[in-house]
């Protein structure tokens, strides 16, 4: 991904697209990682697979038409389709020779196997084929095509096998072609019986079972050939919502199309003849290029199921207990702790559970007499949608803000929203245009006469699950102003009245990238005046092109900018010239990274924020986001010291972003002698807060 500057300075970003595919390379290297306990590395090879399926399901349909058409589809082209179908083809070319001649011989070494159906026993073939007539051939239908049964709707990322027939069928046709369908309900992966007095552990996958077992489908005819396959479809819903009358109904119709969009990626077995992929590729309209030929499962993602089965702690990470938050007292009132001062709690760190705490308490008090949230991403199981349905019962008002199009929760999110309005609570589904990917929690409390509000904000989602895998921060807070700017967010998207002037907050799509410009133009006007500025930022993705050419332009004027983008960045580091002074680094680490603070100095005056949002167009214009200024002295320092300071000293799980647009490992760039000893700072934050083991 080289950079070269054009003519116009200002317009020298890097791809958005192939910044991505650099991210998933960085993960991919977790794989790689001798130091990263086995069954780890092949989880980190499963996510890979499962990032590269949103990859194409979300932003590949613009490259695949500009290859159609040959038109320009907004900035991609003919070209850009190449580029990227290049790099994809590597990168899971790198996948599989992970897989096999690293992975499988390293668990095989432990005595755990895969084991094909040319390696098994006859013992281990009799159980298999036991296993086949009881447990899968139920399930299968196998279909023949022809004129009255045409090639089936195939779902995405669905296992299918096609197979080549000789001789008739029972009506004397010749049609050779027939389609299997396996049933997502299936385990893709079988634990088989030990062996008496045996620790070794055996599992066989689904598709090698029906492999195996294909000639039973088809009594009579010859299995001429045959190969998986498993096809990945554009999947972003687009509704309009100006002309939807009732959205919850049409996502739900939505969603049941979602499955059989265009089809962009085409996946089979690395031994597929010619004939047949050629026949797939022509039935899904899909040029030479969609076409991946894997040596192994087509599907890496459910490599998570065998992870999940195989009786191995030693070959998994260590076993971590998050502490109880520090500024927190177990079974101490929160009411009366925010009424001391803010309080900060840094996930996964420190424990989620601290915050559904929060909610159980305001739930369970009397004096309680509403409560408000947004629902994002909660997770299926919904325990917070439990305590606001509990806090119905009790009589309380409770308003959910819930956002139905949050991408592949829509689901869950409509089942939330039903189970909310089934007790009573007032459900809203924000604005329509915009996502509401704000993370707000306002409790309003009866204390001596008067209404108090106590206020729970957090740059990640209020989903338990991923509350111990990502690193966010939770905000909670009796501040009269924030909490008065968070029930105006509230009132504004529930009523959709102009909203008021905010006393502390930024709000997208309204005031928060004005006002993160004017802070960078702060610092840059500082720089200029001879003064001593400084931009430090941490977040996800930095793809907003007016917050990039003000952070170039910032740099210019002298402003040093330390940024720390986990995932995508299209803003350049390090070129002479135009941006020597902005560094830039991803950590990839054992939790995925997924905090956002942004601190700015200029002169003697310094801000420090935490926010709901990344620096992406759609995050300033087409979402309702929320940012908060953290004016506590201790704990601006705390995050100060965690979130940008600690990070920026990471050698371990570090990427450095050279000025070509390439990413280098910052352990590289450590002398040798000093490698052993290399910093991590998720590995030091786990050892302040938390317990291993």
């Amino acid at each position: 991904m080289t950079l070269t500057p054009p003519s116009h300075p200002r317009h020298a970003f890097l791809d958005r697209d192939q910044s991505i595919l650099a991210f998933n390379e960085r993960v991919l290297d977790w794989a790689c990682r001798r130091d990263v306990p086995l069954l780890e590395r092949l989880r980190f090879l499963a996510i890979v697979s499962s990032n590269l399926d949103e990859f194409f399901e979300v932003r590949f349909a613009p490259h695949h038409m500009a290859r159609l058409t040959h038109e320009q589809r907004g900035v991609a082209t003919v070209e850009t389709y190449r580029a990227l179908t290049e790099r994809i083809h590597a990168l899971v070319a790198r996948q599989y020779a992970i897989y096999n001649d690293e992975l499988l011989p390293a668990l095989e070494k432990r005595g755990i196997r895969i084991i094909a159906h040319g390696e098994r026993n006859p013992r281990q073939r009799r159980w298999v084929r036991d296993y086949f007539v009881e447990q899968v051939q139920p399930l299968l239908l196998p279909v023949a095509l022809d004129p009255a049964h045409p090639f089936p709707q195939v779902a995405n990322k669905s296992l299918n096998f096609i197979v080549r027939l000789g001789g008739r069928d029972a009506f004397g046709r010749e049609h050779e072609i027939a389609i299997v369908k396996v049933p997502r309900a299936l385990k893709r992966f079988v634990l088989m019986p030990p062996v008496k007095g045996s620790k070794q552990q055996h599992f066989v996958s689904i598709s090698s079972i029906i492999r195996a077992h294909l000639p039973d489908l088809f009594p009579g005819r010859t299995v001429v050939e045959f190969s998986q396959f498993r096809v990945t479809r554009h999947s972003d819903l687009a509704l309009d919502e100006e002309e939807v009358k009732n959205l919850r109904t049409a996502l739900r119709l939505g969603l049941q199309q979602r499955h059989f969009g265009q089809a962009l990626r085409l996946e089979v077995s690395a031994g597929c003849s010619d004939f047949l992929a050629n026949f797939l590729l022509q039935q899904f309209e899909l040029p030479p290029e969609s076409l991946y030929r894997v040596p192994g499962p087509v599907n890496l993602v459910r490599l998570n199921q065998l992870v999940d089965q195989i009786d191995a702690p030693a070959l998994r990470f260590e076993r971590y207990t998050p502490g109880w938050p520090v500024a927190l007292t177990p079974g101490q009132s929160f009411f009366e702790r925010l009424k001391q001062g803010d309080v900060l709690i840094h996930q996964p760190y420190e424990n989620f559970d601290a915050v559904l705490a929060f909610l159980r308490e305001a739930v369970e008090d009397p004096n309680v007499l509403a409560i408000k949230q947004t629902i994002y991403r909660t997770g299926k199981r919904g325990a917070m949608t439990e305590l606001l349905r509990e806090a119905v019962r009790r009589g309380k008002e409770v308003t959910a803000v819930v956002e139905l199009k949050a991408r592949f929760d829509e689901e869950a999110n409509i089942d939330h929203a039903e189970r909310l309005e089934s007790v009573g609570a007032q459900v809203v589904y924000g604005i329509v245009g915009l996502k509401t990917h704000a993370k707000m929690l306002l409790v309003t409390r009866r204390e001596d006469g008067r209404l108090v509000r106590y206020a729970h904000l957090s740059t990640g989602n209020y989903n338990p699950d991923t509350a111990k895998l990502y690193t966010d921060l939770s905000y909670l807070t009796a501040d009269e102003d924030l909490t008065a700017d968070v029930d105006a967010v509230f009132n504004h998207l529930a009523s959709q009245n102009r909203l008021p002037r905010l006393r502390k907050a930024l709000m997208a799509p309204f005031h928060l990238q004005k006002g993160l410009l004017e802070r960078i133009e702060a610092c840059a006007a500082a720089a200029k005046a001879g003064q001593g500025a400084h931009i430090l930022l941490k977040m996800n993705a930095l793809t907003d092109e007016p917050l990039a050419r003000a952070l170039v332009q910032a740099s210019q004027a002298g402003v040093v900018v330390d940024a720390v983008v986990r995932g995508a960045c299209v803003l350049p580091a390090g070129v002479p010239g135009y941006t020597e002074h902005v560094r830039i680094r991803s950590i990839v680490g054992r939790l995925l990274e997924h905090s956002r603070v942004f601190y700015f100095r200029w002169g003697e005056h310094e801000e420090l924020w935490l926010a709901s949002a990344d620096w992406m167009n759609r995050n300033m214009l087409r979402r309702v986001e929320l940012a908060w200024p953290v004016t506590d002295a201790a704990l601006r320092a705390r995050i100060m010291d965690e979130c940008l300071r600690l990070y920026l000293s990471d050698q371990r799980d570090a990427w450095l972003l050279e000025p070509d647009g390439t990413y280098v490992k910052a352990s590289e760039r450590a002398p040798r002698g000093a490698r052993a000893g290399l910093v991590s700072a998720q590995s030091t934050l786990m050892n302040r807060y938390g317990t291993k083991g």
